[in-house]
């Protein structure tokens, strides 16, 4: 089956440290991902290349048949490759509702000239982004908080509202960069059933990194493993949770 992101000999050197050695990458259209390791292990450096955010130092990206390598977080998130973040970065003093839209701004139909002026076009545009951001807002459970601002929401809320700012970019693929962190077991439950039918619902292809290993192993259907910035296993849940050198890498060597 062919890839919708693929990467070949992927690499990220700072210096002379080698944090990203020779990733592979391969996820299929329609698939929910997880890529785990060990703190430290280069996850989120893996994200930062798929999003443009790095350059990687070698290897290729590609998205879609799309190289990315080079292109910038607007243009790789343009091509549709949308992502969330370890530390929640939403606008505090802006509405939940107007939080949404600013992802949807990444398609605007009109131009600096229309919005200056605030012509027809551009009341035509920020009407299609309302839409677009209260329909994901009720998808998400959020519409009866529309208009609070965002800073007024509770923790597990704000993780929710950033993966609606997200899906308002419309993307092909969204990266979840651990959307559990801080969450308690309910909340982190809730969120399981969300990205399935983030990708059951919204035909969205999602790529998750997460610590919390009864979540990945509960909702991936592939999931690959790095340690020290190389794979060390790719498979099921079932034979990454069976697989010597994931246990090693997790609980050390003894085990």
């Amino acid at each position: 089956m062919t890839s919708l992101l693929e990467t070949r000999g992927l690499t990220m050197r700072f210096g002379g440290l080698t944090a990203v050695d020779d990733c592979n990458l391969g996820i299929r259209e329609g698939e929910l991902f997880g890529l785990i390791g060990p703190n430290g292990a280069g996850k989120t450096t893996v994200f930062n290349m798929l999003t443009g955010v790095y350059t990687p130092s070698q290897g290729s990206v590609s998205f879609a048949g799309r190289d990315l390598r080079g292109l910038g977080p607007v243009r790789v998130a343009r091509l549709g490759v949308s992502r969330t973040f370890q530390n929640i970065r939403l606008f505090d003093e802006l509405s939940v509702l107007e939080n949404a839209m600013t992802g949807a701004h990444q398609h605007a139909h009109c131009r600096l000239f229309d919005s200056l002026l605030r012509t027809g076009r551009h009341h035509r545009e920020e009407a299609r982004q309302r839409e677009i951001a209260y329909r994901l807002l009720a998808f998400l459970g959020l519409e009866d908080r529309a208009g609070l601002p965002a800073r007024s929401l509770p923790y597990g809320h704000r993780r929710k509202l950033e993966i609606a700012r997200a899906l308002a970019t419309q993307p092909r693929l969204l990266c979840l960069d651990e959307p559990a962190a801080g969450m308690n077991s309910g909340e982190k439950a809730e969120l399981a059933g969300l990205i399935r039918r983030i990708r059951d619902e919204l035909k969205v292809t999602v790529l998750l990194i997460e610590h919390d290993m009864r979540l990945v192993l509960g909702i991936c259907e592939r999931i690959q493993v790095l340690d020290y910035g190389k794979t060390i296993a790719l498979g099921t849940p079932r034979e990454v949770q069976q697989d010597r050198k994931v246990i090693e890498a997790y609980l050390g060597a003894e085990a």
